[in-house]
This record gives structure tokens, sequence and C-alpha cells, in this order.
């Protein structure tokens, strides 16, 4: 796991009482965390302005709770009648997750280094 940001630079954009009742170094870890697993391209030993204001925005809702959540099974169909000729349908797709407006913006903010790049480097032997 990479350390992109720490619990000194939440501190810094949010204020020091930032993780209310929540732990503040087991969010940093799990913003952390989250960052590793979703960049996928090589970043500047001084960390991006825009990761770092990611991190933030994803440790404040680990703090929270509502970074990682538990998940159920997904509902592929649903329907409800309440009376003849009246219904009301749910169908999601499997493997959706609800995500909240931070991990939204956070995403957003960390999409250059998301994707993989397009070039490949080959050497000829």
């Amino acid at each position: 796991m990479t350390d992109f940001i720490t619990v000194a630079d939440v501190n810094e954009r949010l204020g020091s009482g930032w993780a209310g009742t929540g732990d503040a170094v087991l969010a940093v870890a799990m913003a952390n965390a989250w960052l590793t697993a979703k960049i996928k391209r090589v970043v500047p030993e001084v960390v991006p302005d825009a990761i770092k204001s990611a991190g933030v925005q994803v440790a404040k809702l680990a703090a929270e709770g509502k970074l990682y959540k538990d998940t159920q099974r997904e509902v592929q169909s649903k329907t409800v009648s309440a009376q003849s000729g009246t219904s009301v349908s749910k169908t999601y797709a499997a493997g959706s997750v609800e995500r909240s407006t931070g991990e939204n913006f956070a995403l957003d903010l960390i999409a250059p280094w998301t994707r993989r790049s397009g070039t490949v480097m080959l050497k000829r032997v």
C-alpha cells in the first residue's frame, strides 16, 4: 500500500476534529488503501494535490464509516403489488454498489491516474 496522505495532511485541510468519534489513523489507512486500489499509473514522488484532495475526501468518509460498506446480495428484480393493476418494480445490476458524493468526487479527482496508459514499450532482445 502506498501512503498518499497522512493524518497531518487531513488535519491541515479539514481541521483537527475532522474524524469526529472515528479513528483518524484507521481512516487515513483506509483512504490510502482505497487510493492504492484505484490508482493504476505511476504517481510522482511529490504526490499531486488532486490525489491528496481525493484522499482527504475519502478519509473523511472512512471516519464516518461510509467508505467500506457492508455488502449484501444484489436485487435482480423485485415487484410489489398494492392492488390489482398497481405495482412497483426494482431491478439492480449484479455487483452494483451505491457511492456517496464524496466517493464520486474523489474518483473524479484521481481519474488521470486510474486508467492505464495505452502505450506499451517493447524491446527486441
